[in-house]
């Protein structure tokens, strides 16, 4: 679900450690992407359609029987396997797989799209099937070629999350405005998710002075929930995340504290929350110590005024996605 700066073995773009310093370069170089088979990232979508497709027909269904994803004895990492010996289920999980790999494709070609736009060497998105709670653990591109401004880091960082949202919010206000009120309905969940921001501004337009919790989400508001999600983890200000590509851009010589400070704030709010925030602390500052974030060619040009609000725009996002807690298991 990360966007990075290179390549690696880890599925977040690093750029490679060994090319040359910067004074090296010839000026703002472009690139010229290899042709390479697109047979691996189709596989792999393949694959997540189908995963996603199984998770989804328990949002389906749950949200037809007016219970809760995974209420009784419901196991929601073995969901896979039961709906693969029906396949006929799988339709019905078409509403929550489609919404969500629509988010996760936005935000990835967001990426993509701005990278060749600056004549950057980039992957097709590759998307990650997996059998957990949502049937993905998200999607990434490579970048191979080196960024070289800051407008085009700043560029490249933001353009994902923005397309990803703008495609979540409509999708999350439709869910909202379809979702049935139910009250006691989380009463035998297994798993209580959180309520962004967002969903709780939401919630109190379409359904005026009703509890969070009453709400029994219909699938693709599930769906988006995972993108507005997945948007705020790629906006952690740290790291080579989204959110450390944008403070890199507007405030370089800070980045490496900054992603400090945000680990160790997450793994605070682990301390005393969703106990998930420890481990993404925990990673954020062993990265953040032992990869900093690769210099551009052009470190002196100056970010103009519309990208710095754009900056601001994008914290604004990141808090409209938050949740302290995402996910409580019972």
């Amino acid at each position: 679900m990360s966007e990075g700066n290179g390549s690696g073995r880890i599925p977040v773009e690093i750029i490679e450690p060994n090319f040359p310093p910067a004074m090296e370069w010839p000026p703002r170089p472009t690139y010229r992407a290899k042709r390479r088979p697109l047979w691996p990232a189709l596989v792999l979508f393949l694959l997540t359609v189908i995963s996603t497709l199984a998770v989804g027909a328990e949002f389906a269904q749950s949200y037809a029987q007016d219970r809760q994803p995974f209420s009784g004895d419901q196991n929601p990492f073995a969901m896979i396997v039961v709906v693969l010996r029906h396949p006929s289920a799988l339709a019905l999980g078409i509403p929550f797989s489609f919404t969500l790999l629509g988010i996760l494709l936005a935000h990835e070609m967001g990426h993509y799209f701005a990278g060749r736009y600056y004549g950057i060497d980039v992957s097709y998105p590759y998307f990650i099937p997996a059998p957990t709670l949502f049937g993905t653990f998200g999607a990434f591109i490579r970048i191979r070629s080196p960024i070289t401004t800051r407008r085009a880091l700043f560029d490249v960082g933001i353009a994902g999350p923005v397309v990803g949202f703008a495609i979540a919010v409509p999708a999350m206000a439709w869910a909202i405005a379809h979702s049935k009120v139910l009250p006691g309905v989380q009463e035998n969940a297994a798993i209580l998710f959180g309520t962004p921001l967002l969903m709780r501004l939401l919630i109190a337009i379409y359904h005026p002075g009703v509890h969070a919790e009453w709400l029994l989400l219909h699938p693709v508001g599930r769906a988006a929930w995972v993108g507005l999600f997945a948007t705020a983890l790629n906006l952690l200000p740290a790291w080579q995340l989204d959110g450390g590509h944008i403070v890199y851009s507007v405030a370089s010589r800070h980045h490496q504290r900054i992603s400090l400070a945000v680990g160790l704030c997450l793994v605070g709010l682990g301390t005393f929350g969703w106990t998930g925030w420890v481990m993404w602390g925990v990673l954020l500052l062993v990265l953040s110590l032992r990869f900093r974030h690769p210099p551009l060619l052009d470190r002196w040009e100056p970010l103009d005024a519309t990208r710095r609000l754009w900056a601001a725009a994008a914290l604004v996002i990141f808090l409209l996605c938050f949740t302290p807690w995402p996910a409580t298991m019972r």
